[in-house]
Parts: C-alpha cells; sequence; structure tokens
C-alpha cells in the first residue's frame, strides 16, 4: 500500500513555511538575548522578514515563541556535544561544551522573565533539561575516565550541578572571565589524582 501524496504534503511544512519559522526563531533569539522579554514581536517579525500574522500562525503566544527559542538553542548545543570527542580530547571536548553551554546559558538569561511566564510547562521542561544536559556529559565524561584523565567517582549529574552552580553565583557578576574560571576549575576538579 502506497502512502498518500497528498497527505504526506499536508504534515511536511512547505520549505518556506519552514524558512520562515527558522527566521522567526533567529530574529526572536536575538531579540529575547539583546532586549529580553519586553521584545516587541512586531520587531521581531519585522528582523524576520515577516509579518506578524505569520509569526501568530507560528507561535500563538509570546510564552510558545519564547519555549521554541530556548528548545531550539538547547537541542543545537546538544547536538554539537557529540562530535566534540572527534574533535579534541576528553578534557578539552568537555570544556568545549561547558562553553557551548554558558553561551546557551546567556541567551536564556535574556528570556529569563519570559520562560518564567511560561510556568508549569518551563518547570517541566527544567526536569528533562537536566537529564538532557547529563545525557550529553556524559559520554565525555566517560571518555576522560576511560583515558585515566578524569575521575572515575563522579557522574555526569555531579558535572551537570557544578555548572549549574558556576552559572547561579555568576549570573549578576561585572566580572566576565569569571565564569569561564570557575568552569575550568570544575574541569581542573574531574582530573584524576
Amino acid at each position: 500500500m502506497s502512502a498518500d501524496p497528498v497527505a504526506a504534503a499536508e504534515r511536511r511544512p512547505r520549505a518556506d513555511a519552514a524558512r520562515n519559522r527558522s527566521a522567526i526563531l533567529d530574529a526572536a533569539r536575538a531579540a529575547f538575548t539583546t532586549t529580553g522579554p519586553e521584545a516587541s514581536l512586531e520587531g521581531i517579525a519585522r528582523a524576520a522578514g515577516v509579518g506578524i500574522g505569520t509569526l501568530y500562525r507560528n507561535f500563538p503566544a509570546r510564552e510558545d515563541l519564547v519555549a521554541a527559542v530556548y528548545e531550539n538553542e538547547l537541542s543545537a548545543v546538544l547536538a554539537r556535544a557529540g562530535s566534540l570527542l572527534d574533535e579534541y580530547e576528553p578534557e578539552d571536548a568537555l570544556r568545549a561544551f561547558m562553553r557551548l553551554y554558558s553561551g546557551f546559558i546567556a541567551t536564556k538569561r535574556g528570556m529569563a522573565e519570559s520562560l518564567r511566564a511560561g510556568g508549569e510547562r518551563t518547570a517541566a521542561a527544567s526536569a528533562c533539561t537536566r537529564q538532557r544536559v547529563d545525557g550529553a556529559i556524559a559520554p565525555l565524561l566517560a571518555a576522560g575516565v576511560s583515558r585515566g584523565i578524569f575521575r572515575g567517582d563522579v557522574s555526569a549529574d555531579d558535572v551537570t550541578a557544578a555548572m549549574v552552580g558556576v552559572f547561579l553565583t555568576t549570573a549578576g557578576s561585572s566580572d566576565d572571565g569569571q565564569t569561564d574560571r570557575l568552569l575550568d576549575l570544575v574541569v581542573r576538579g574531574l582530573r584524576a589524582r
């Protein structure tokens, strides 16, 4: 039995619709990062080169747009983690992941008020995010342990918790280099004795 081409076409977004959605997400990420939660949806639509109706068709509420930007950014960072061991030794791969995730956190801070407005959805996503980050860190950590670079008594969740602690304590810091220095301390603390 062959698939119905009309039904398949209805499920798959048109190329221009996919481009519009991507442009909206890019413009929204930039707006939320620089302007914060009060970023104008009309301005985001203009920056994306679409009408406000197209924005609302894709994202009926501001919270939907914020959640999509958050998910898009998180997925990009986590997807990148998988290839880091192809490019770097485990210690450098973990540090590269931490830098990528730190950039994601900077974007998320720009969206913090809008994310809080999402309430329950954000709380549920938060637990899932932690598991996904643990899943990205685990192979980096395991590679380091197997090569004798990292201690074997530290879990991926321990590393995630340490990163979260660094991000929370440096959120209001005026020292731009503090986050990187603290993340370097976390990586050094993982080294096998």
